[in-house]
């Protein structure tokens, strides 16, 4: 069995990156709220940050294949922060989708092993989606 020992900084990190999840589902479910929204931006850079330390966090997002990602990420956050929301987080879903393409085929082992809802992940549709976009990068 593998033990996972994370540092104090890692695990305020994750803490503050699944609150940063919640504020932003928060301003969503109401309404596009700006301040939830821009709270639960905050929160997830900051706890992205922590998580895996500051070089890494920048250099993830000044990648040079992902800058466009990096740059509509960055321009929604911007949005958000002066008061249009519905705008900001489309462009910013853009971004996140860009940014974090690499990582669904990971995201899809994961879910598929959840006990309750894994069986939905499980299904021919949903294993197609994620086998057509393993490997190639979200055109931009």
């Amino acid at each position: 069995m593998v033990s996972f020992e994370a540092s104090d900084m890692k695990k305020i990190g994750l803490g503050l990156t699944g609150f940063g999840v919640v504020f932003t589902l928060i301003g969503i479910f109401l309404f596009f709220d700006k301040g939830f929204l821009a709270m639960g931006n905050i929160l997830f850079l900051s706890g992205v940050t922590l998580t895996i330390g500051v070089k890494p966090t920048l250099q993830f997002f000044m990648k040079r294949k992902d800058f466009k990602g990096s740059l509509s990420f960055g321009v929604g956050f911007f949005l958000v922060l002066i008061g249009w929301p519905i705008i900001g987080m489309i462009v910013e879903t853009y971004g996140f989708v860009v940014l974090f393409s690499g990582f669904w085929p990971t995201l899809a082992v994961f879910l598929q092993r959840l006990p309750i809802v894994g069986w939905v992940f499980k299904q021919s549709f949903v294993t197609a989606f994620f086998e057509r976009s393993r490997g190639r990068r979200v055109p931009v």
